[in-house]
């Protein structure tokens, strides 16, 4: 008997991520420190295809990162939906062709958000139905940023990262800038200058900006490039270490203001300018 033509393939962007603030309200018997955040979905990232094929087999097809294909979030996130249907055949295999654009070691969610995308794509793709509370499950197992792209849309983070609530974001311009440097998240958040008792502030605070980056001090004086970065782009308005960086970031009201900040950017930076989203596109391209 011939064998099932597979699906199409599905493309998708896996939308970046910025904290538009940070604060660390303590830290659990487990170790892992207990945040506020919100996270703001970004309408540029990584650019990722799924295609079937009948071999039961995933690949992956991705950049050099340095991180055994066995290893990387992307190829985690399958196995564990692999897992998760073993009481039905799944003759279906994938092959996952990653064009990455969000840098490694910049806080703006890449691999997060990549682990995310195949979680949900390849529960549409392989027909599992899995429900989002169970999806959820799956990504807080792969890592604290993980949930919010899998919830799909810009959120009000608590615990570990992974108690959401949906929020509302005003759809500005922001120009985000790459120092050249990798800020090591281990590093900052070992620190003995780490503000780890910042107390709990409602939504109404966020919004009439009584809020801060809690990292963002201990980075600057770590990381002479992202101190340099913050500095030149306190020109154009507030700026922002975006989770514990490199990345930095402002906001602007208009694409041309931001566009206009991006031609002045010197030259040792790379930087990019990106729009605000609530929904990610991943869940409109999946409806």
């Amino acid at each position: 008997m011939p064998s099932q033509t597979p699906p199409p393939a599905i493309t998708v962007l896996s939308p970046a991520k910025l904290n538009l603030f940070l604060h660390i309200t303590g830290r659990g018997t487990d170790g892992y420190h207990r945040i506020q955040t919100a996270f703001q979905l970004l309408d540029w990232g990584d650019t990722m295809q799924f295609k079937p094929n009948n071999s039961s087999q995933v690949t992956l097809s991705i950049q050099d990162l340095g991180i055994p294909h066995d290893e990387n979030l992307i190829m985690r996130a399958a196995r564990l939906l692999q897992a998760a249907a073993t009481k039905q055949v799944i003759a279906a295999g994938v092959d996952i062709i990653v064009d990455k654009r969000i840098p490694a070691g910049g806080g703006l969610g890449g691999g997060s958000s990549n682990a995310a995308t195949t979680l949900l794509v390849l529960n549409h793709l392989w027909g599992l139905n899995l429900g989002t509370a169970k999806l959820l499950s799956m990504a807080a197992k792969l890592g604290a940023d993980v949930p919010v792209f899998v919830g799909g849309q810009s959120a009000w983070a608590e615990g570990i990262g992974e108690i959401l609530t949906p929020l509302e974001l005003p759809e500005l311009w922001f120009l985000i800038i790459k120092p050249d440097c990798h800020v090591s998240t281990a590093k900052i958040f070992s620190s003995e200058q780490l503000t780890r008792d910042s107390s709990p502030i409602k939504l109404a605070a966020f919004f009439e900006g009584d809020s801060r980056n809690d990292c963002q001090a201990i980075v600057r004086s770590l990381y002479p490039e992202v101190d340099n970065s913050l500095k030149w782009l306190e020109k154009f308005g507030e700026a922002k270490l975006t989770g514990t960086g490199a990345c930095v970031f402002a906001s602007f009201g208009t694409r041309a203001e931001a566009d206009a900040a991006m031609r002045q950017l010197p030259e040792k930076w790379t930087g990019f300018v990106a729009r605000g989203l609530n929904k990610s596109p991943v869940l409109a391209a999946l409806e």
